[in-house]
């Protein structure tokens, strides 16, 4: 059956999801997945104890309530990490992702440009190793979608130093994981409340610019919300999206059929190596060429990724994602398939929906990370939002 990722909440997250849910998806998978988890009895017509009837079968949600159906659960070391109780919310971080980039109706909050593509996956012999999750164990096809970060569509490809982005969704209907990666190993925040801080100092003045006292300050007393800056600065520029190596910087506790279970982290890696550019190249680089390289690469068979699991080891961190694994870049990795890009989609297909880190099948568990806890609502707020 279908997951769709469960949350462990406090009093105070619990009674701000469920105003919320109400308010703005009364009777829908979001409302009764969060009255759910608090105990609430789900309404006439919702899915409930007992009742698979209410909702498609692609569309239930599968509570972890107990370890026996969660093996993932059963150790504390895979504990979720309970939803942040500060000052900020998904909404707010949301809002404050929106006034950065000047509240463009219509547009995604981040990562607005992109390109939505289909394709192919095909497992390893050693994906069953890792997890059981049938999302990653069978063949299926895929639907996709190359990114550039910031809101607004018509520079965010073309500004050379912005965060690329490659989510995917692989399985069936049933059995769905969307994997959302990045073009670095490290997310520019550890808590939500630091992260809709560092956002606030980016918001444009009067004069269209942010106040670069702000941001400084900001980075004095935050010195970690620079690791990605810093990785980005160090690193070659991408010349391809295509040939991009795109990181997942949670960690997930995977499960395999004997019920071993791991942590892994998440990478897919262009089969045919890096593509970058320096100097005067990356700077003549425009976001035609970015997207007319990716399409003519599709167009000649040349996009495939194969997708990785990074193995953790003892005493690795687990819920800071703005740090890496000791040693990441060189430690054992498992192949657990490979991506084909076979088409271009119309965009209408990706921005129909959204690419939801918190769909997971069985066998792939929810990271313990406080930023990971907060993104499914907020993804569902932005969606609304732009529709």
């Amino acid at each position: 059956m279908r997951r769709r990722g469960s949350f462990a909440l406090p009093y105070a997250g619990l009674v701000f999801l469920i105003s919320w849910s109400r308010v703005n998806y009364p009777n829908s998978r979001i409302d009764c997945a969060v009255r759910h988890r608090a105990g609430i009895t789900p309404r006439d017509g919702e899915l409930g104890a007992g009742s698979d009837k209410a909702w498609p079968l692609q569309e239930r949600r599968r509570i972890c309530a107990t370890p026996r159906r969660c093996p993932e659960r059963s150790n504390p070391r895979f504990a979720l990490l309970q939803f942040p109780t500060g000052a900020a919310t998904p909404a707010s971080i949301v809002d404050a992702l929106n006034a950065r980039t000047g509240n463009r109706p219509g547009a995604r909050a981040s990562f607005a440009e992109g390109r939505c593509v289909r394709g192919t996956y095909v497992p390893s012999d050693r994906a069953v190793e890792i997890t059981k999750s049938v999302s990653f164990t069978t063949p299926s096809r895929v639907l996709a979608r190359f990114s550039a970060e910031g809101g607004n569509p018509a520079v965010a490809v073309a500004d050379s130093r912005a965060l690329r982005g490659f989510s995917f969704k692989l399985g069936d209907n049933d059995h769905r994981s969307d994997i959302l990666l990045q073009s670095a190993p490290v997310h520019f925040a550890r808590t939500l409340d630091q992260m809709l801080a560092f956002l606030k100092a980016q918001v444009p003045g009067p004069d269209g610019k942010p106040d670069m006292e702000k941001i400084r300050a900001f980075f004095a007393a935050n010195a970690e919300t620079l690791h990605q800056a810093n990785y980005i600065a160090a690193h070659p520029l991408p010349a391809s999206l295509a040939g991009t190596i795109y990181w997942g910087v949670h960690s997930f506790p995977a499960t395999n059929s004997k019920g071993e279970t791991r942590f892994i982290k998440f990478k897919a890696v262009p089969v045919g190596g890096e593509v970058t550019l320096t100097g005067d190249a990356a700077k003549a680089r425009s976001a035609d060429l970015l997207r007319d390289d990716l399409e003519n690469r599709i167009a000649a068979g040349d996009v495939r990724f194969s997708v990785m699991g990074l193995l953790d080891r003892p005493g690795d961190p687990t819920t800071d994602v703005t740090i890496r694994w000791p040693d990441e870049d060189h430690r054992e990795v498992v192949r657990l398939g490979t991506i084909v890009i076979t088409g271009v989609e119309a965009n209408d297909t990706c921005d129909a929906s959204i690419f939801n880190p918190a769909n997971l099948a069985e066998g792939i568990g929810d990271p313990p990370d406080e930023i990971f806890a907060a993104r499914r609502a907020a993804y569902a707020i932005s969606l609304a939002r732009r529709r």
